[in-house]
């Protein structure tokens, strides 16, 4: 029971860090005059992957044995997966939840003839523009491009491979650079909520910003650790083995700030910032602690990391499909949560 209401607190207290978070960041976005799509896609994203890049850091290098190295490949391939799956699919619900309580307001206040649930679902500005869609697209298919490379590199073996670790760095870093220099400045007249730190300044000291950012990181990092331990302990009290509760529970928890942040901005009616942050920390999540897994272990994947491979490829392709085809709605979008049941139910097969 303990390890329940640990975990419930732990989630309530990243929900809450994550708030002062994205708080903080479009503060700090609008000091370093950056658009708000590099906002999420650098800021948010690099300040969420950052704690959980840490810790992979941390397995590959100091980890005494072989196995224990191999945590940081497991990081690198769950990542990907559940931003892939779980973050767009909460996202898109979030917009089917946000939009059923514009269209029931507008009844109730205005007598509005209802709108049927394919008109409300339409693709429109009221959730995404043609120039984020277009954005999305292009963050993924760099995605995609970088994924497929060291899914290949898991399957073969050869001497120079530790030092295609860097190639990723490179890759990340090259990223950075283009979200930077391709991003609209910050619109001076786009109005903030206050700093939480600060609530009555208009424009809040870069310190104060600063200190709300990293106490938000630090709380979230510590939550997300307690969170993964207490799932940890409770996978086996549901049946499920270690491997199991590794692979299919402990991601969740690794990128549940994202999910938040998603929630959060979303909610806020800032849905570029929710999937720029998702397709940033998908960067990070590609090439980081690829990188540091190619130059620290062997990066063998195994048949559990290929199948989580195979289900993030296919959740990446059905996404571009459909913003190709100009279908993509929020439905469809949470429709990529399926996804993830699908690799739970062949994982299970697979370890069993």
């Amino acid at each position: 029971m303990a390890h329940i209401v640990i975990l419930i607190a732990c989630a309530v207290a990243i929900y809450l860090s994550c708030e002062w978070f994205v708080n903080a960041v479009e503060w700090l976005g609008r000091r370093l005059n950056l658009g708000s799509m590099a906002v999420g896609t650098v800021l948010a994203a690099f300040g969420t992957a950052l704690p959980e890049s840490v810790v992979t850091l941390v397995a590959v290098t100091t980890g005494p044995t072989a196995e224990v190295r191999n945590i940081g490949v497991g990081a690198a391939m769950g990542g990907p997966l559940v931003l892939a799956t779980v973050a767009y699919g909460v996202t898109g619900a979030m917009l089917l939840l946000r939009r059923r309580e514009k269209v029931l307001v507008g009844v109730g206040a205005a007598l509005l003839v209802e709108r049927s649930v394919v008109e409300a679902d339409a693709q429109d500005p009221a959730w995404a523009t043609t120039s984020q869609i277009e954005r999305l697209a292009r963050d993924q298919r760099w995605f995609m491009a970088v994924f497929v490379v060291k899914v290949a590199l898991g399957l073969v073996a050869f001497a120079l491979k530790p030092w295609l670790g860097l190639w990723f760095f490179a890759a990340y870093a090259i990223y950075v650079w283009r979200e930077i220099r391709g991003g609209q400045a910050c619109d001076a007249d786009e109005e903030l909520e206050p700093l939480k730190l600060q609530r009555r300044a208009a424009r809040p000291a870069t310190v104060a910003v600063l200190t709300q950012l990293l106490g938000a990181l630090a709380v979230i990092f510590v939550s997300s650790q307690l969170f993964v331990h207490q799932l940890d302990a409770i996978g086996p009290m549901l049946g499920l083995s270690g491997a199991v509760t590794a692979l299919l529970l402990s991601p969740i928890a690794t990128e549940l700030p994202e999910i938040m942040n998603a929630i959060i901005w979303v909610r806020q009616g800032k849905t570029q910032l929710a999937l720029a942050n998702i397709s940033g920390a998908m960067m990070i999540q590609a090439t980081v602690p690829s990188g540091l897994g190619l130059l620290f272990t062997d990066w063998r994947l195994d048949h559990a990391l290929l199948w989580s491979a195979a289900i993030t490829i296919v959740a990446i392709a059905y996404l571009l499909t459909t913003i190709r085809d100009r279908k993509l709605t929020p439905t469809r979008l949470a429709f990529s949560a399926l996804l993830y049941l699908v690799f739970a139910a062949g994982l299970v097969l697979i370890l069993t």
